[in-house]
């Protein structure tokens, strides 16, 4: 694992939002924008089980993560990597603090009772970043 570079990581701890892209059955990619989070080197993210990004990364579990800085789009951070953990514990107080971060509500507004909430955990294994 590599470590998030100090000078891009209030890049992933701010209110940017995160592209990822997942492999496709076919190989073809699939990009989703996500709210992101970090523990330590590790980026996190919740989706909902039966969503494209959870089945591909359950097939495959590589990603390639993109994030600029919404204050400079010129500055950004690329993470490469692959799936580490995929849990369910937490997802849902996992949801809530990230739409605390990125809606400053203190519980996700588009919570569904029929879905289950899952959290990604992405190992990096290459990082590019541009100033």
């Amino acid at each position: 694992m590599v470590s998030i570079p100090e000078s891009h990581r209030d890049i992933l701890e701010g209110k940017n939002f995160a592209y990822i892209a997942t492999l496709m059955k076919d190989g073809s990619p699939q990009v989703t924008p996500v709210w992101i989070d970090l523990d330590g080197d590790t980026i996190l993210f919740n989706t909902a089980e039966g969503r494209m990004k959870q089945k591909n990364l359950d097939r495959d579990g590589r990603v390639s993560i993109a994030v600029h800085d919404a204050a400079n789009p010129y500055r950004y951070i690329q993470v490469r990597g692959a799936v580490e953990a995929k849990q369910f514990e937490g997802a849902e107080a996992h949801i809530d603090r990230m739409a605390k971060k990125y809606m400053d509500l203190d519980s996700y507004p588009y919570r569904n009772a029929a879905e289950k909430r899952v959290i990604y955990r992405i190992r990096p294994e290459r990082i590019q970043t541009m100033n």
